[in-house]
């Protein structure tokens, strides 16, 4: 599903980090060796159909890489 962040970001909280990550060698191999943390916050989201949500979105974020592999979690 497409979705586009129209909020800052907010109640970021690192949910694990370095080899507490599960996907850990696919991110080495996708984006590189850094460090990595799987993080969580909350922001507003807009659909594919134009309806504007809250919702609770994960990502990957690696040193130098920035945030990848963002994913709406659940709708609050």
């Amino acid at each position: 599903m497409y979705f586009k962040i129209v909020s800052e970001i907010k109640e970021i909280e690192t949910i694990a980090e370095g080899h507490g990550i599960k996907n850990l060698r696919r991110l080495y191999r996708i984006y590189g060796k850094t460090k990595w943390r799987k993080l969580k916050g909350k922001c507003n989201i807009k659909l594919e159909d134009g309806a504007v949500l809250s919702a609770e979105v994960h990502w990957y974020e690696g040193h130098g890489v920035g945030k990848k592999e963002i994913k709406i979690k659940k709708i609050i």
